[in-house]
């Protein structure tokens, strides 16, 4: 009884809940008869058919050229788009504020104005608030939950902590409770910027590392690959044994007598040996193990998150308040995005974001993506150095051109060489694990993992993460969960986690069958479908949430965002551009009272349908004016400059 035609699926939407009348009716029942009627007019027509058979014909006999194939093909149009709209515009704050008040203004210290006399924004809090946009709530996040708005008068939220003459009111109590305590971990500071972008951070493991790479053999041969060292070496190196005259330390990536810059007497033994060398060497403070011995790779830190339930890196759904959402829900390790090592390295507060850790995500690691060993490995070392994770994950299953035509994502799986040198350099200068992302393969219907996967192994990482899918796959068909079964026997004693087509707790316990070590709950399906899933399968049931249960979901998303990017213009803007891109998802989901078989699979596409009540079939609308509607009824209105193109245009049809 829930089903229902496109347009009044639509009509019921725009009516706002509203049932059809009977004009409605009447139209829906002309608009029918003018779809049959052109039906039989194309069924009647004699042009189309024939001209496949000449096209066919042309091609094989007479060799005739395309453009009239092509013209003969014009008139079939699809009537839902394909693809991704690419080259998205970006909106910049300036874009939603023509007037903005000046941040000295707003923290409090208008006579130190960073900018000077070139300063550009306004100085007067009560011409700003002249211009400014009428706030969009009563209650401001920050307010009530840290006791201090920092965004002051221009906080969209203002009326809920402003005073008399626009003073920015602050609940002393409630704001000496988080007094000095961190939130969010993983922030770029201002020091290490300055030293990243005048390229004063010293990378000193990954340049001991990388001369190993470029050092000819003795017989002056190729340069040394990733081990660093003799092939008479290579054995050790495996952390199996310790050698002689370092004690359980393994061979360094460049032997001494190869090396440029060999290990100071002073550092390996502080005998009498040392000498005059050792007088001569300066150093701060008492020198410890760590400084002096390298960790092998069996006393590193393990990664125990076998049977563990881990979220998916997921690029640009996959932010901190989105996380927060599923930590919530039951996931027990999370993933940063997706973040280029080269972007990285220059410093860019943007890619830096995708670093930032909750302090709720107990198990936290970040994905990097690069094609060369000296960029990798130089971020491995900057990052083992600045930030708090408990893993680094290698992403080598990312399937889009712009990765994989400059060699990375899943371009590393036919570069061996290549790909060891990143594992075995990064795998040097980190103190966590390192883990590696990998799909079945680059073309569909030939694997490589099994030939990899004892490779990555040998090479040094913790884990391997399998997504049953080929690069050409992407993200369509099935994720094929036998061969995934097949690589995990190979793998072992190296834990795998399978990844592909989890969207219910019956999947999950397929899934575990097959002799993986864990799951990951990934994009195409279950996380941004229904991030309840971590539930569900924790408590082994189907879970029927209501529309007002999913509102309130979306609802903690917002405050979520409002902490993390802030209350103001560009902070509310920015929460509702990524509500929208989760919503994208979001819409996909089939309420589990209206199924007629469970579970939902992801390739079974419903009809048009009609929710239990209007909240529910608007969230089940695929246009992206539905989309924005929900975001209004959450974060206000929307600028009158606003704009906002999906990823996919599918979703951009009514």
């Amino acid at each position: 009884r829930f089903l229902a035609s496109k347009e009044q699926f639509h009509a019921y939407l725009r009516a706002g809940g509203q049932p059809s009348s009977g004009d409605q009716e009447e139209k829906e029942e002309e608009e029918k008869e003018e779809v049959e009627e052109k039906k039989e007019e194309a069924d009647s027509c004699p042009s189309e058919p024939p001209a496949k058979r000449l096209r066919s014909e042309d091609l094989d006999q007479d060799g005739e050229s395309r453009e009239d194939a092509g013209v003969e093909k014009e008139p079939t149009e699809r009537k839902r788009a394909r693809g991704q709209n690419k080259s998205r515009p970006c909106m910049k704050p300036n874009h939603y504020e023509q007037s903005r008040l000046c941040p000295s203004v707003t923290q409090g210290c208008a006579e130190k104005c960073y900018f000077g006399a070139r300063c550009r924004f306004l100085h007067d809090v009560g011409e700003y608030m002249a211009v400014k946009p009428a706030d969009l709530g009563h209650s401001c996040v920050l307010f009530e939950t840290f006791g201090k708005c920092i965004y002051g008068v221009t906080c969209r939220f203002a009326q809920a902590h402003l005073g008399d003459g626009y003073q920015n009111i602050v609940n002393t109590d409630l704001a000496k409770q988080w007094e000095g305590k961190s939130l969010v971990r993983n922030s770029l500071s201002k020091d290490l910027q300055h030293q990243l972008r005048k390229r004063k951070f010293s990378f000193k493991k990954a340049d001991e590392y990388l001369r190993g790479l470029a050092k000819p053999h003795g017989d002056g041969g190729k340069g040394c690959k990733a081990t660093g060292c003799s092939t008479e070496k290579q054995e050790v190196s495996n952390c199996t044994a310790p050698q002689d005259g370092l004690g359980d330390s393994p061979e360094c990536p460049v032997l001494p007598e190869q090396g440029e810059d060999p290990r100071p007497d002073v550092l390996q033994s502080p005998g009498p040996t040392g000498g005059e060398d050792a007088s001569s060497i300066k150093t701060v403070g008492p020198v410890t193990d760590e400084d002096v011995i390298k960790l092998r790779s069996c006393e590193k830190k393990k990664l125990e998150i076998q049977g563990k339930l881990y979220l998916a890196p997921l690029t640009t759904c996959g932010n901190l308040p989105f996380r927060r959402i599923c930590k919530r829900f039951g996931a027990d390790v999370t993933c940063g995005e997706m973040a280029v090592c080269t972007n990285l390295l220059q410093g860019q507060s943007s890619e830096w974001a995708l670093l930032k850790r909750h302090h709720t995500e107990d198990v936290f690691g970040v994905q990097l993506e690069g094609a060369f060993p000296d960029t990798m490995t130089k971020c491995a070392e900057l990052l083992n150095q600045t930030i708090e994770v408990d893993f680094v994950d290698i992403n080598v299953g990312c399937p889009i051109d712009l990765v994989y035509k400059k060699g990375g994502g899943c371009a590393l799986m036919t570069r061996s060489n290549k790909f060891e040198q990143i594992i075995r350099g990064m795998n040097s200068v980190l103190d966590v694990p390192l883990t590696v992302k990998i799909r079945t393969g680059v073309q569909e219907k030939i694997n490589l993992a099994h030939k990899i996967i004892p490779k990555i192994r040998e090479w040094g990482a913790s884990m391997v993460t399998l997504h049953g899918r080929s690069r050409e796959q992407r993200y369509t068909r099935g994720a094929d969960w036998d061969y995934i079964a097949e690589c995990a026997k190979i793998a072992s004693p190296m834990p795998l986690f399978g990844n592909g087509d989890i969207l219910s707790y019956e999947d999950a316990n397929r899934a575990m069958q097959m002799g993986v070590s864990g799951i990951m709950i990934a994009r195409q399906v279950g996380a941004l479908i229904k991030p309840w899933l971590f539930t569900e399968i924790k408590e082994q049931r189907h879970w029927d949430i209501s529309s007002s249960e999913r509102f309130d979901i979306l609802k903690d998303f917002t405050r979520y965002g409002l902490e993390h990017w802030g209350s103001d213009t560009q902070g509310v803007e920015k929460t509702r551009k990524f509500l929208l891109e989760w919503l994208s998802f979001l819409c996909r989901y089939i309420p589990v009272g209206l199924l007629e078989h469970l579970p939902q699979k992801i390739n079974e596409r419903p009809p048009y349908y009609m929710g239990r009540d209007y909240l529910e079939t608007l969230m089940a609308s695929q246009n992206v004016d539905d989309w924005i509607k929900i975001s209004e009824l959450l974060l206000g209105p929307v600028p009158t400059t606003f704009t906002f193109l999906p990823k996919h245009k599918a979703n951009s049809y009514r």
